[in-house]
């Protein structure tokens, strides 16, 4: 199983297009996007780390928004998503 991370974040710069964010976010590895700022991905090999993954999506963003990037991959984990995010997380 790899590892599975959390990113989530704030842009802060209306009307800014964050399509390359998006893409750079959907490249780190299988992913789902169940809430609007949050992002949950099960990364390869290459991203270890939350540092490898800042590091491949820090370019992206504007230097006034906010990232925040965490290891959930053993982490007991509870919420209120859709069916398939839960089916696709649970499914390591």
């Amino acid at each position: 199983m790899g590892k599975v991370f959390l990113i989530t974040y704030d842009l802060r710069k209306p009307g800014q297009s964050y399509v390359e964010l998006y893409e750079a976010i959907k490249n780190v590895g299988d992913w789902q996007h169940p809430l609007e700022s949050t992002w949950i991905i099960k990364v390869n090999s290459n991203f270890t780390f939350a540092e490898n993954i800042y590091d491949k999506l820090r370019p992206k963003i504007d230097d006034n928004d906010l990232l925040f990037i965490v290891d959930i991959t053993e982490q007991d984990r509870q919420g209120w998503l859709s069916k398939a995010v839960w089916t696709w997380l649970n499914n390591e």
